[in-house]
């Protein structure tokens, strides 16, 4: 095995077996899995987690079928899924090195599949890689894991800023303690001052995009954004999977241009009813044919206000309802459903109260996203100049 003189290190030429040894996960069914705190992790990630643990931790794991070549991290115990591969044996070398340098092997280019994207462990298991000495390991680990602290602790710091506009929204709104309500009166269960309006009659736009001819085929690596169903949460916008059009596609879509403070509402499948803002720096977007537009009109209703309100347990279970109940295989709101959704309007001053503090909630999630975003950026920039040894530590 021959060694590479990088800096004042050495690197040696080996295979990935040699660097970590993987084995198939197990299989388990969400039926199967009981409550607990033990992260069951799929292709996709963690999605759910179980009372039993198959493996203990540190682990990584990388997805098998499906989401092919996605690269995993757990500290604890964990189940690996039978979509994955799971890291039996670190031959030795430092388990967070393992998982930045798996990032640079691109597994989705060893596909053995046919109609399912499929890793051989096999085929993996015998390419070529650079190893360094574990001291090296053990740096590089810790500068990029430097970077992913700051992520997660920004992560953490969102999910507090998320909550706490939850929060609120449900004291003033569902439990009505609003600012003043000692003085308010309530009649059937409304305080007086308040009315309730037609979606369709607060809003300037409510309509869903399309698919550009040719489908996932005619994405792009990088132009306007094409916001999917799957990047749709309840509150949240996910990037993963965030797809990209060129400007003559984009160009055909101009009708269902995404604005800032727009509402996004997944209208098929069994992401149905999701429904969450885009931070800016995402902008400008287009919307496929899943996700619909929702635009508020300020002379009526603040945008965050009507987020939270379509969002509110009670809309959220009606349009569920009403997307199940319609007969066809698959889930689906329409637009003249969505049009005709009861709002509720507060009396202003509680709804210019509310839209203020949750504005300057939702600017500082943008400020934490954007910063995630940056760091993220000079992570992977510095990723593989330290797996190549070009810089040295």
């Amino acid at each position: 095995m021959s060694e590479l003189a990088r800096g004042s290190s050495t690197w040696r030429r080996a295979t990935l077996q040699d660097l970590v040894f993987f084995q198939r996960g197990f299989d388990i069914t969400k039926s199967e899995q009981q409550s607990g705190d033990i992260p069951v992790v799929s292709s996709s990630g963690i999605n759910s987690f179980h009372s039993e643990a198959m493996v203990g931790g540190p682990g990584v794991i990388i997805g098998r079928k499906g989401s092919l070549g996605t690269v995993h991290y757990v500290e604890s115990p964990y189940w690996p899924h039978d979509t994955t591969l799971w890291s039996k044996d670190f031959k030795g070398n430092h388990p967070r090195f393992v998982y930045y340098y798996l990032h640079m092997m691109h597994f989705e280019r060893y596909d053995v599949g046919n109609s399912n994207p499929t890793l051989n462990r096999n085929h993996i298991h015998k390419l070529d890689v650079l190893i360094p000495e574990l001291p090296i390991q053990e740096k590089i680990a810790s500068i990029l894991s430097a970077y992913d602290d700051l992520i997660e602790n920004n992560r953490r710091r969102i999910g507090l800023l998320e909550q706490a506009a939850r929060l609120l929204y449900k004291e003033w709104f569902v439990h009505l303690r609003f600012p003043g309500h000692e003085h308010v009166g309530v009649v059937e269960g409304v305080p007086a001052g308040w009315r309730t309006e037609r979606l369709r009659n607060i809003t300037t736009k409510i309509g869903s995009g399309a698919t550009p001819l040719g489908g996932e085929s005619s994405y792009k690596t990088e132009g306007i954004t094409l916001i999917r169903s799957q990047n749709v949460f309840d509150y949240t916008f996910v990037e993963d999977g965030l797809a990209f059009i060129d400007d003559e596609q984009a160009e055909k879509l101009s009708n269902v241009t995404v604005e800032p403070a727009d509402i996004l509402l997944n209208i098929t499948g069994a992401s149905v009813a999701r429904c969450c803002m885009v931070p800016e720096r995402h902008l400008p977007a287009r919307v496929n044919q899943h996700v619909m537009i929702i635009r508020a009109n300020p002379e009526h209703i603040g945008p965050h206000y009507l987020l939270y309100t379509i969002n509110a347990n009670q809309r959220k279970q009606y349009l569920l309802n009403i997307a199940r109940s319609g007969g066809a295989t698959r889930e689906a709101l329409t637009k003249e459903v969505v049009s005709e959704l009861e709002i509720p309007i507060p009396e202003p001053r509680i709804l210019d109260m509310f839209e203020e503090t949750s504005k300057t909630i939702f600017a500082q999630i943008q400020v934490l996203d954007r910063e995630n975003n940056r760091l993220a950026a000079a992570r992977d920039l510095l990723l593989p100049r330290l797996m190549s040894g070009e810089t040295v530590v």
